[in-house]
């Protein structure tokens, strides 16, 4: 997870709202990535997708059984239904998102029964940090600090 911060920083220090990815199997990172957005001009790369992706280039199939992702803030509807058709074993994510977080907090996306496919959920790692880090980036941008 601290990997994970780590690129949400960077997405951060981007301009972009600062969440950070990795996928990891057997111990061997996979795929990791920020959120990017507006850099890509792309609606659909959100830190968990860009992260999925790159896994998915390294092992040369889109199916990532057995991985686990970290990703610093609970994901929204689109990434969790990526997570799953990823096959993913384990989400692991940092701090809940009240507005759009589509795992516990708007929804429950992973456990719709007719799904085929489960995913164990771990939350509140490091949640204290990435939900300060979110928190800072968006009270910065709604209060920027006086010129001069």
């Amino acid at each position: 997870m601290r990997r994970a911060l780590e690129w949400a920083e960077r997405a951060g220090a981007a301009g972009e709202v600062p969440i950070g990815a990795i996928v990891v199997r057997d111990g061997e990172v996979l795929g990791e990535g920020a959120n990017q957005p507006i850099g890509c001009r792309d609606p659909t790369a959100h830190a968990e997708i860009v992260a999925l992706r790159a896994a998915a280039r390294q092992v040369g199939n889109y199916r990532l059984t057995g991985a686990t992702v970290y990703v610093t803030i609970e994901p929204c509807t689109m990434c969790a239904g990526a997570l799953i058709h990823a096959r993913v074993d384990t989400l692991v994510f940092g701090a809940r998102e009240p507005r759009a977080g589509a795992v516990v907090s708007t929804a429950s996306v992973m456990d719709n029964a007719g799904l085929n496919h489960r995913i164990t959920i771990i939350e509140g790692v490091l949640a204290d940090e990435s939900g300060h880090l979110l928190k800072t980036f968006f009270r910065t941008r709604r209060d920027p600090a006086p010129l001069g």
